[in-house]
């Protein structure tokens, strides 16, 4: 019986023979889809071997097709919605490459050299510059270096983009982020004289038709690739306190002063030591420290995640306080890129005990090493718990165990009824931002500073995006006014116009530093309630 490794040349089913027992669900069913030549979306649990089901057929291709000319080097490009990830899936092609290239060796065979670069926020200029003169067959990066992509010169390096993975999307298709990079997908199908092949890696979503529409846009059809059985999670809550109404019951008074302190001429009566002290605090957290130092010291490697940055920070340096050792390290996404490439490969090789995280941690970073993860805090959403849980036990097969400590009774209350719906996989449904202007305002700019855009062709452009597919005349029309200086009142005069719309042959152009307002502010505005976007 054929399977879809027979679709491989010889070295690619060669060296994937050797490093596994066979293919998984997702990369049996996604292999077929993706070398059909159709747009895919592939959901699978974390640990099943997603990546490797994207990629392997693009690094085949690349392997056994002729080298193009040096300009026209990049073919597949891969988009992380965080650095971190993009990070770790340039070291893991790594051994795909190597093995493919030692197999094609023993096999006779010859095959060019496969260039990975990573472009994002932490990629120093001159590995910009030098990507730009020679561009590699593989390039990783983030939805917002993508834009900045676009909005440059290096644009050019993008024309021979065959194959576009997109990691993580359900991270990304309720956002406006996700609307944002949907936009520059389509600039990018613009650029290419053949619009890329679209590959999409979700965890479970619900319902994973409306992340289909959101991959692919207008027009396009996508093959789901549905292998989303639920993984095995063991996660229990846990309350570090007998009564979280009564946080002092339980604990164990504070001790009065001994020797010549405790009485005597000078000293202080244990009576009225008692009577001097201040009311106790009432904080769980005296209790929740001890906790997570013990859970900490009992496994291998543990990941705890908080809901800020400015949590993880001070959990980090209470613990170790408390272990009186570096036990564990905070990461966030405020961290320098140095420090934050030490500390993955600290914890990915086992050698650091615990890290103290944001979402930072979140998606699907492979940290083998790690076997239980701690939520402090309820976690934001259902399908945020799933994912943050299944970075424990991270392979095939194996059971993820998680612990969540609630802070108060209602943060009680919410976990319980979260863990429930994990357990069940009951998540939340996906729910696409509709005509987001704000993202629509942004990418104007971008595309009338590179060239000079017929409206009616700028509008079909964003439409075939599928959050604006609904994007009414009147709407883009009041966002090119705003854009163009036509502003409802004369307290906004003082604002310079970005863009000339020429109203009589229907085109929209950059004006002078348009370009440059472009890239100094990329990414959406955050879902926070802190601002708002109105227009007259």
């Amino acid at each position: 019986m054929t399977t879809a490794l027979d679709l491989f040349s010889p070295a690619a089913r060669a060296w994937f023979r050797g490093a596994f027992a066979g293919p998984t669900e997702v990369q049996e069913q996604g292999w077929r889809a993706v070398a059909s030549g159709r747009h895919t979306l592939m959901t699978a649990p974390t640990g099943s071997g997603k990546t490797l089901a994207a990629f392997l057929w693009c690094l085949d291709r690349l392997a056994t097709e002729p080298a193009p000319p040096g300009r026209e080097r990049c073919r597949v490009l891969y988009v992380s919605p965080l650095k971190a990830l993009a990070v770790d899936v340039e070291r893991n092609l790594r051994a795909p490459l190597v093995g493919l290239r030692l197999q094609a060796e023993r096999l006779g065979l010859s095959i060019p050299e496969i260039a990975v670069a990573i472009r994002s926020g932490d990629t120093p200029a001159e590995d910009r510059r030098g990507m730009e003169r020679t561009p590699p067959d593989i390039l990783i990066t983030t939805p917002e270096s993508l834009y900045l992509l676009l909005t440059s010169a290096a644009r050019r390096v993008l024309s021979t983009v065959r194959w576009v993975i997109v990691d993580e999307i359900h991270s990304v298709a309720a956002t406006k982020r996700g609307a944002h990079l949907m936009v520059s997908l389509e600039r990018l199908c613009a650029l290419t004289p053949e619009e890329p092949q679209r590959i999409g890696l979700s965890a479970t979503q619900r319902p994973l038709e409306e992340v289909g529409r959101f991959l692919g846009g207008v027009g396009r059809e996508v093959a789901i690739v549905d292998a989303g059985r639920r993984k095995t999670m063991e996660v229990r809550v846990e309350v570090p306190v007998e009564d979280m109404a009564n946080l002092d019951k339980g604990a164990a008074p504070p001790e009065p002063p001994s020797g010549n302190a405790a009485g005597g001429a000078g000293g202080t009566s244990p009576e009225r030591w008692r009577a001097e002290l201040p009311p106790i605090r009432r904080s769980i957290w005296p209790a929740i420290y001890p906790r997570l130092l013990e859970l900490i010291q009992q496994h291998r490697s543990t990941i705890v995640f908080v809901n800020s940055r400015r949590l993880a920070e001070r959990l980090a340096a209470r613990l170790n306080e408390l272990a009186e050792e570096e036990l564990v390290l905070a990461h966030h996404g405020s961290i320098a890129r140095e420090q934050r490439v030490v500390v993955e490969n600290r914890l990915k090789s086992g050698d650091l005990r615990g890290l103290i995280a944001t979402s930072s941690m979140e998606l699907g970073i492979d940290m083998g090493a790690v076997d239980l993860v701690v939520q402090v805090e309820s976690p934001p959403s259902v399908a945020t718990g799933i994912q943050r849980i299944g970075r424990a036990g991270h392979s095939v097969g194996e059971v993820s165990r998680g612990v969540i400590l609630p802070k108060f009774r209602g943060d009680l209350l919410e976990s319980a009824a979260v863990v429930e719906r994990m357990l069940a996989g009951e998540i939340e449904t996906t729910v696409v931002p509709s005509n987001p202007l704000d993202v629509v305002a942004q990418h104007v700019v971008a595309m009338a500073a590179m060239d000079e855009w017929k409206v009616a062709d700028l509008a079909a452009l964003i439409r075939r995006a599928h959050p604006f597919r609904d994007l009414g005349r009147r709407s883009l029309e009041a966002v090119l006014d705003m854009l163009s200086g036509r502003y409802p009142s004369e307290e906004f005069a003082e604002l310079r116009p970005r863009i000339v719309w020429d109203r009589v042959n229907g085109t929209v152009r950059g004006r002078a530093g348009a370009q440059r307002l472009a890239v100094t502010n990329p990414g959406t505005i955050p879902d926070r309630g802190l601002y708002t976007v109105n227009i007259f």
